[in-house]
């Protein structure tokens, strides 16, 4: 969440933040009102309590001289109702502040591109030649289904629309593009390989922002645990309420997981084959940073998740998110977009974003500079380093072939033991 100070001191700083992005910026005056309320009734509270001390006080002098103090007592006995009430009353202003908070988005960076929506986005670079075939490209799910790789029926009988059983070659190309990207992330870039919990309590969901907002995309079971949309959650909780020392800043994490989403009101976009999925495979990238380094720390992340593409020989290119289009916790964002030939466009593939210090606030992640100084709020990072299923869905696409077999990027092939499908 934002800095709470920015609102009481900046509220047209956010107003104009929450314009930008499209969001609600009556938000600002609830807030502004419920704060303002709050810490009047707590000052008033607190005032009764002193009040109620002083004649706590005197009414202990007086008993040692036998006066009587039946009066005074009555007093502060009405007192301490009041104050009780005050105290209530403010607690109930307190949450109606905080729970106001929790759905106020991320402040964009003053550099990002302004924007209603993904028309605003800018093109910051591209690389790879866009695949071209001397024959008509046939979508991934077609080539899937055609190699006997793919079964959506099965996956229908079994679960429901929106899933997929893999077979042979498939399953085992999905293997070797999370090993890849594992081994990429972790033997080149310097992440460390953690494996966390695919189930979360709701203070996970409330610290990295799915919640309370996003309740509605998220699968809960009925002992109250959340499945994960991603590993970004579970990663970045694990420092949760802790105080980190500054010399183990920059901390790099790269987490594969399974996610699992509702896609609630997507349906009629990318609902055909395998981009977007109730359950998809990812290895997810997260970083904690002191605040002064957080966006070249987003540079360097975006380029790590770009090197899978480089390694694969993808075509794609990168894309910087306007203030319309942006996610609701993120400052920044670069998405990379994949070329799909079938398309003839560029489709999203990761997201690789800098939270600043709202994640941090939410999940009360700090660090200290050094023994003597106060904790500080660390910024977050993360990026899909990729999506998996959707980098399958690329390869298929850009290395058909006209007799519908796939050739295997020469990457992946220590992984695949084969060069064609």
């Amino acid at each position: 969440m934002i800095d709470p100070k920015i609102l009481r001191t900046e509220p047209d700083k956010v107003r104009k933040a929450l314009r930008d992005r499209g969001g609600d910026v009556s938000l600002v005056e609830v807030f502004v009102s419920a704060d303002e309320e709050w810490r009047k009734k707590l000052f008033e509270a607190e005032q009764m309590k002193s009040r109620q001390n002083d004649i706590s006080s005197k009414v202990a002098g007086m008993k040692k001289k036998g006066e009587d103090t039946s009066k005074l007592f009555e007093e502060m006995k009405a007192q301490s109702q009041e104050q009780k009430k005050l105290a209530e009353d403010a607690g109930v202003l307190e949450k109606k502040a905080k729970d106001i908070l929790l759905i106020i988005p991320n402040l964009p960076d003053k550099d990002v591109p302004a924007g209603k929506d993904e028309k605003g986005n800018k093109e910051i670079r591209k690389w790879g030649d866009i695949t071209k075939f001397a024959f008509k490209a046939r979508a991934h799910d077609e080539t899937g289904e055609k190699l006997g790789i793919f079964d959506f029926k099965q996956a229908a009988k079994i679960s429901g629309s929106r899933f997929v059983v893999y077979h042979g070659l498939g399953a085992k190309l999905e293997m070797a593009l999370i090993n890849f990207m594992l081994d990429v992330q972790t033997g080149q870039n310097g992440y460390k390989q953690v494996m966390t919990p695919f189930m979360v309590n709701a203070e996970s969901m409330l610290g990295t922002g799915q919640l309370p907002k996003f309740e509605e995309e998220l699968y809960k079971t009925s002992d109250d645990l959340y499945l994960i949309p991603t590993a970004e959650v579970s990663v970045t909780n694990l420092h949760r309420d802790e105080i980190l020392t500054a010399d183990v800043l920059p901390l790099k994490y790269a987490s594969f997981s399974p996610c699992f989403r509702r896609e609630a009101g997507s349906y009629g976009k990318d609902v055909k084959g395998i981009i977007r999925q109730h359950q998809f495979n990812k290895v997810e990238l997260v970083k904690f940073c002191a605040p002064e380094n957080s966006f070249d720390e987003l540079e360097s992340l975006t380029k790590d998740a770009e090197k899978i593409l480089q390694l694969l020989k993808l075509p794609y290119r990168v894309m910087e998110l306007c203030t319309g289009d942006l996610g609701f916790g993120s400052a920044k964002t670069y998405d990379l977009e994949v070329w799909f030939p079938s398309e003839n466009k560029y489709k999203e593939i990761s997201s690789c974003s800098n939270f600043t210090d709202f994640q941090a606030r939410r999940a009360n992640i700090r660090f200290r500079r050094s023994s003597s100084s106060k904790p500080e709020l660390v910024h977050t990072l993360n990026g899909s380093g990729l999506a998996v299923g959707r980098t399958l869905a690329a390869v298929l696409e850009n290395y058909q072939q006209e007799n519908g077999s796939v050739v295997i990027p020469e990457a992946l092939r220590p992984y695949m033991k084969a060069e064609v499908i």
